[in-house]
């Protein structure tokens, strides 16, 4: 038996059925909560950020409808909550990037690598809302132009300028580490 699609879970989910909707949070929650973590830094709010979405897809799902692809729908409705929650408070630095497996040699190669990622953190905390989401989005989800450009709800040029104008701001927080 082939495995539904998101696409035919969230139909599924359309017409009532939980367990459908069960497996796409299954599918996406630990991407949901990456996601929102990276735009936050802050593990307790990514935890809330994921759930509210899937929430709000629940809540929408009887008005779904597959016009893009379900992976998509999931970035702009996380997107928009990553924002919208970015306009209502400033995040606070919390331990950067919590649960990624430890691959450094010695205690003084960890200790580097820490002051880095808290280095990253901290300058993408300092980003506009909308700079730090397209990075989040290209380099540590992967999303093409098209796809980013669908989730925040702007056209592709515009994704392209956002992340060209978050380059130049994070270029000289980060040029110290891209020369060492």
């Amino acid at each position: 038996m082939q495995t539904p699609s998101d696409e035919q879970l969230m139909l599924s989910a359309r017409d009532g059925d939980l367990d459908a909707f069960e497996q796409i949070v299954l599918r996406h929650q630990a991407e949901a909560w990456r996601v929102a973590y990276r735009f936050t830094g802050d593990a307790a709010e990514a935890e809330d950020l994921a759930q509210d979405a899937f929430l709000k897809i629940l809540d929408a799902a009887a008005r779904y409808e597959p016009t893009a692809t379900f992976r998509t729908y999931f970035y702009r409705v996380l997107t928009r909550l990553c924002i919208d929650h970015r306009r209502k408070k400033r995040p606070v630095l919390a331990n950067p990037f919590p649960n990624m497996p430890d691959t450094t040699p010695c205690p003084s190669a960890r200790a580097d690598q820490a002051e880095r990622d808290a280095m990253i953190q901290a300058a993408l905390n300092s980003l506009p809302a909308d700079y730090r989401m397209a990075v989040v989005l290209r380099y540590f989800e992967g999303l093409s132009g098209a796809e980013m450009a669908e989730a925040m709800g702007r056209s592709v040029k515009a994704v392209e300028r956002l992340l060209a104008r978050a380059k130049a701001a994070l270029e000289p927080q980060l040029r110290h580490l891209l020369e060492s």
